[in-house]
């Protein structure tokens, strides 16, 4: 019989914890699967006057916390092995939520020169024009640097374990230590490497962001970002960004990420199989005129990744390009047959899009980037033989 309430023993295996955290039995139908709650009120108690009407651990009002949120928000607190989590709309509304509620006016940011565009934005433009906080970039593969760039009124120093787009490498336990040392908070985006390839908890990060767009929901059809930490600091989380800023997730799209997470050690296993795979192949193709993927002996934080990732994979996405300009990185992509030419990551479906090499991120990046500009590569749950094949064909009918 499947269990009434969520007590899911902490020994599970991560896989029995997929299947079974933050699921119930439903009291009202018997249904062994926790249902689409699609309400956004809530019965009150005979008695209202001490509801706290903007508390977040009952189902009250749908911006404060709904059934299908609840549920999510337990099963990933399980996965990532942490006291609490928050689900919200999207992945840049949970980066906002972290940054609106830990940030305030006059206050210092130390941030990865490498990071996801939004990030970029924020820091560049929206937050510092709006509110008044500063942001340094730094490179954060070498720890001295983000030592050197900490101020007395640094709040934050944000980081991604693998960056997007570079694939470069953070030693999460190192700027753990650094940051600290100076008073400030470690923020995570871990989207690259959800568990249980990578917790950047157990490394001394306090707050971890993911876009659960991507891997955790996996099937390309539901938006949402969570924040994962300890309840004493997702709480304000909630209350603030949730609540009050209303960056609430729906509970369809928290039903289908919740669906899709059941199933997210099984796909992993997939995609960092074939992603080591189609790296080596790419590599060894004079046709291409560099690969960067943290599971490569090339890559600058290879010995980083074996350390922090513990011989578990080194995630699914990669970059590379064709030898051309950037006409022919198009022609590559046009030839491609199997792999889709779309935004995006951690889909069922292998997706590729080509960036070039303008604008001003693109200083920070290495200058293979830079010559070549890039092919942004999420590896998918096709036969590895496929995609290599389809990579394959479309490399002979562009470079003849």
């Amino acid at each position: 019989m499947a269990r009434p309430d969520n007590d899911i023993p902490s020994t599970l295996a991560f896989g029995s914890r997929a299947v079974h955290a933050g699921n119930t039995v439903d009291k009202g139908s018997g249904a062994i699967r926790t249902p689409i709650v699609m309400a956004n009120s809530y019965a009150l108690p005979d008695d209202p006057s001490n509801v706290s009407w903007s508390g977040t651990d009952i189902p009250l009002y749908t911006r404060n916390s709904g059934a299908n949120q609840i549920a999510l928000q337990e099963k990933i607190a399980a996965l990532e092995e942490a006291q609490d989590s928050v689900a919200l709309a999207s992945g840049v509304a949970a980066l906002h939520a972290v940054f609106f509620t830990y940030l305030n006016t006059g206050d210092h940011i130390v941030v990865a020169d490498v990071t996801y565009e939004a990030t970029w934005r924020l820091f560049t433009e929206l937050l510092p024009q709006k509110f008044g906080i500063e942001a340094t970039f730094v490179d954060a593969a070498d720890p001295e640097s983000v030592r050197a760039a900490l101020r007395t009124n640094t709040r934050i120093v944000h980081v991604e374990a693998i960056a997007n787009p570079t694939t470069k490498v953070t030693d999460i336990s190192a700027i753990a230590d650094i940051a600290h040392a100076g008073g400030a908070l470690l923020s995570v985006d871990s989207t690259f490497t959800p568990p249980p390839l990578y917790r950047p908890i157990t490394d001394g990060a306090d707050l971890v962001i993911h876009s659960l767009t991507k891997y955790y929901n996996g099937h390309g059809d539901a938006m949402g970002g969570a924040v994962v930490g300890s309840r004493a600091m997702i709480a304000p989380i909630k209350s603030n960004a949730m609540v009050d800023v209303g960056g609430v997730i729906s509970p369809f799209n928290a039903w289908l990420i919740s669906r899709g997470a059941i199933t997210l050690p099984l796909r992993l296993t997939r995609h960092l199989d074939s992603a080591q795979q189609v790296a080596e192949f790419l590599e060894a193709d004079d046709r291409v005129a560099y690969v960067a993927y943290p599971g490569l002996p090339s890559h600058p934080q290879h010995e980083v990744a074996v350390r922090q990732f513990g011989g578990r994979g080194f995630g699914a996405m990669m970059a590379f390009a064709v030898r051309g300009d950037s006409d022919t990185q198009n022609r590559f992509v046009a030839n491609l047959r199997m792999i889709t030419s779309a935004v995006s990551l951690g889909h069922d479906e292998s997706l590729i899009v080509h960036v070039g090499t303008d604008g001003p991120r693109v200083v920070a990046y290495p200058e293979p980037f830079r010559t070549w500009g890039h092919l942004r590569f999420s590896i998918g749950l096709e036969d590895p033989a496929d995609i290599i094949a389809d990579l394959s064909a479309a490399l002979d009918e562009t470079v003849r």
